[in-house]
Parts: structure tokens; sequence; C-alpha cells
């Protein structure tokens, strides 16, 4: 499994296929060195909206995870 951890473009930057052009190279790598499967991974909120674009756009599925914190 291959993984994206950081998906990020200037935001003067954005809307011109640069993600879209990051995610594919990265996904020809995996795919060369015989990963099966690909994960992204990125934020919930509004300003991590153009990142979950182009993972949904590149045909990544959304997989819901619980992941908790606690304060020590």
């Amino acid at each position: 499994m291959g993984e994206i951890s950081m998906l990020a473009v200037d935001p003067d930057a954005q809307g011109r296929g640069v993600g879209s052009a990051l995610t594919a190279f990265a996904l020809d790598r995996m795919q060369a060195t015989g990963m099966a499967v690909a994960m992204g991974e990125t934020g919930g909120d509004p300003g991590h909206a153009p990142a979950r674009h182009t993972y949904e756009q590149q045909g990544f599925q959304l997989f819901r995870v619980a992941r908790y914190f606690k304060k020590l």
C-alpha cells in the first residue's frame, strides 16, 4: 500500500491541475513498484476541500474512520 500523506498546492496555483498532476505521478510510482492499494489522507475542514476534490477526481473513495485523541 502506498500513501499520500500531504497533498498541498499554493492557493494561488490551485485549480490549474497541479494537485492532479502530483497525485497522478505518485499513483504511477506506486503502481510501478507493485503496490496494489493507494491511500490519500486529508482533513475534513473547508481548507482541505481542494485536496478532497482532487482525490475524488482520481478515483479515491472515502473510508470513514474514527481517530481519537486525549490530552495527557
